[in-house]
């Protein structure tokens, strides 16, 4: 018997996992919009709106490749440079 509840555990954690990573992703569309929004309002250097700029253009080409998380960590990387 405990060996039935512990496999029907652990398949249930297996299976949970995957469902509730997938869930808690942020689209990369989305993030994208907070960036360039943030852009807007943001006053930097020229040096730090090409970095900003090589970011975001990593992002979006990760993203049209429906890789979300690597376009968000650009799109972070993006966001630290604009002080936000």
């Amino acid at each position: 018997m405990k060996t039935m509840i512990l496999a029907f555990t652990l398949g249930a954690i297996a299976f949970a996992s995957p469902v509730s990573a997938f869930a808690a992703a942020t689209p990369c569309e989305n993030t994208l919009k907070e960036l360039r929004a943030a852009e807007a309002s943001a006053k930097v250097s020229d040096a730090d709106k090409k970095k900003v700029s090589d970011l975001e253009a990593k992002g979006i080409e990760r993203c049209n490749a429906d890789d979300d998380k690597r376009a968000n960590d650009f799109f972070a990387q993006a966001m630290k440079v604009l002080g936000k």
